[in-house]
């Protein structure tokens, strides 16, 4: 099986998951020149964009590990596009999860990192 055909296996198992935690999602894989952002949802008064993913081991790092700094500032772009995009303001609750997926097994980390402002650093310390 391809990478491709396995991570949107692994996002529609990620989206159902979280729709049954209580998560109700709005888009699925959000492209812009900033970035991509695999799943945007509501969940308990936040907009939460939600990073999908997946290792089948962790012989290169586990999938958490895989959302580092780099990532996190392109996720945060994408996000501030949606949001003017669509109209809201930067007074919204805004969350940022990851879900990561490894040997089978699904771990929803809410909150997962601060909003990173473009130009700046910073990165999440698992």
């Amino acid at each position: 099986m391809n990478r491709r055909k396995t991570g949107t296996e692994w996002e529609k198992a990620a989206s159902e998951y979280l729709q049954a935690q209580g998560m109700r999602i709005v888009e699925r894989n959000f492209r812009c020149r900033q970035g991509e952002i695999d799943l945007v949802g509501y969940h308990q008064g936040y907009l939460v964009f939600v990073e999908v993913k997946y290792r089948r081991t962790d012989v290169k790092g586990s999938a958490l590990e895989a959302v580092d700094g780099r990532k996190q500032r392109r996720i945060c772009r994408a996000a501030d596009y949606y949001r003017l995009r669509h109209g809201i303001g930067s007074d919204a609750a805004v969350r940022y999860d990851v879900v990561a997926v490894q040997d089978g097994r699904i771990l929803w980390l809410r909150n997962a990192f601060p909003h990173v402002e473009p130009g700046r650093g910073g990165a999440a310390v698992w």
